[in-house]
């Protein structure tokens, strides 16, 4: 029933943190930043970047595409996970871009993808660009992941993406209340949805490491998408050398499994740092299958007590050990960044 979807589809009646408007208030209120580089001629067309101290070198970067389902929030409030990052020698960059009812779901996609050309032409010391996006910004780093970059005279080193509690899959908005603002036709939808885009991934984007991570107090429409986007992902982008696995986390809803993100003890902010240093470490203690799991074809789940459980994989103590030590390395999602950094 139209109601019924229209439930799934707004993240605030499914936290059991707070009350539905106190919860969006507090999200809000996390952080705000002040930066403004132009990457376009458009109002929205702005980054705020955070150098790391010594920027005069070679160094990673974050770009964090924020959410807002596609008709409000900013870059503004996007500065809250520079922190841990700018510390380790990561630059964060926070893209703006012009939401509905201004922009439309096309130039959206085109203005992320753009942002992304503007900054290799731009900083020659970029060694590996790491794409991080929740809700509706999850969907637009997707996007990004099936770019043609000979359309753009630029090939990025992507290096990795983690997709945090996002919408692969556009028709159902279609049916909602979301896509008052957005005006979508069911055509814009189908070329503007990751799920059905996987299969056109351009060698640009070739090795990367994508992490998709769900809460628990996800809406069940969310937590469908994005388990069914890891199993479709691997057959399409596994050719190309990408890897895709999906974090299942316990105990957060759709808002602060983001605002975490400044935390350094978080999960997701050392499964930063951590698919940087600490995997690393993991890999030359259990050779084999720690490689496997770096890879992503072990896919990565968090279980209610935050024990980690390595889906389609039988229990045994062995498992359960390599599980542990992953999780003992990483600690936060600037962690997640910062290992997969550290190992690429």
């Amino acid at each position: 029933p139209p109601q019924a979807l229209e439930e799934q589809y707004s993240p605030s009646r499914w936290s059991p943190r707070l009350g539905r408007d106190t919860i969006i208030q507090a999200h809000l209120t996390e952080t705000a930043t002040s930066l403004h580089v132009p990457y376009g001629d458009g109002e929205g067309e702005k980054l705020d970047i955070y150098f790391p101290a010594d920027p005069s070198g070679t160094f990673p970067v974050l770009v964090y595409i924020h959410g807002g389902y596609w008709q409000c929030l900013s870059k503004d409030e996007s500065g809250f996970a520079a922190p841990p990052l700018v510390s380790q020698g990561v630059a964060v960059v926070a893209v703006g871009y012009d939401t509905a009812p201004r922009g439309h779901m096309d130039a959206m996609v085109l203005q992320v993808r753009r942002s992304l050309a503007f900054l290799v032409e731009r900083y020659s010391g970029i060694r590996g660009i790491y794409l991080c996006g929740h809700s509706a910004g999850a969907h637009l780093a997707a996007m990004v992941l099936s770019t043609d970059w000979t359309e753009y005279g630029v090939a990025p080193d992507i290096k990795g993406a983690v997709l945090v509690s996002g919408v692969y899959d556009l028709e159902p908005i279609l049916h909602t209340y979301v896509n008052d603002a957005l005006n979508m036709s069911r055509e814009v939808a189908q070329r503007n949805s990751p799920m059905l885009c996987i299969s056109t991934a351009a060698p640009a984007a070739a090795a990367c490491e994508v992490l998709v991570a769900v809460a628990q107090h996800d809406s069940p429409e969310f937590r469908r998408q994005s388990q069914e986007y890891v199993p479709l992902s691997p057959q399409a982008l596994r050719a190309a050398g990408w890897s895709v696995s999906l974090l299942d986390l316990a105990g957060v809803d759709h808002f602060d499994i983001i605002e975490k993100l400044a935390e350094d003890s978080y999960v997701l902010t050392q499964v930063g740092e951590d698919l940087l240093s600490s995997l690393h470490s993991l890999s030359t203690a259990e050779t084999g299958s720690a490689e496997e799991l770096c890879r992503g074809e072990l896919p990565l789940c968090m279980g209610a007590d935050m024990g980690l459980r390595l889906q389609g994989w039988p229990s045994s103590p062995r498992v359960e050990e390599w599980g542990q030590a992953l999780l003992t390395g990483l600690g936060s999602s600037s962690q997640v960044i910062l290992n997969m950094i550290s190992r690429a």
